[in-house]
């Protein structure tokens, strides 16, 4: 006897402190560190994140979603084709790239740098995911 399908529901709710991301379909795996943090003269925060492709095509393209304590801003980043995309005042960035990576390759995106009102912004979590597999 077949059950009747009964479609997921998608509700949002801005109370809850934590947010859920799936990895599915990342051939990355990402971490990051925080590098600097504001001082006199300097007031943002830099972030080194680094990903490693493992898989068995090459890459073109990118998109790291990057998710941090406290809401941020996006400043800069010195990563290939650095795009900024959405997520400025929230807790999570999207950031388009355009690295060529072999099968297996490193990707390091030094000087991440973003500015947030938070006295101690911490990185939480990031996925790169693979937009432009070859």
């Amino acid at each position: 006897m077949m059950s009747t399908y009964e479609s997921p529901e998608i509700m949002e709710n801005e109370d809850i402190a934590e947010g859920v991301f799936t990895a599915s379909g990342s051939c990355y795996t990402t971490t990051a560190r925080r590098t600097q943090v504001p001082e006199t003269g300097r007031q943002n925060y830099v972030f080194q994140i680094d990903a490693v492709h493992n898989a068995d095509h090459n890459s073109n393209k990118q998109q790291l979603v990057i998710v941090f304590s406290d809401p941020v801003t996006y400043v800069s980043c010195n990563g290939q084709g650095a795009t900024y995309i959405s997520g400025n005042g929230t807790t999570t960035l999207t950031v388009n790239f355009s690295y060529w990576n072999n099968h297996t390759d490193n990707i390091g995106i030094g000087d991440f740098t973003v500015t947030s009102d938070a006295s101690n912004l911490q990185y939480v979590s990031s996925v790169l995911y693979d937009v432009g597999q070859c």
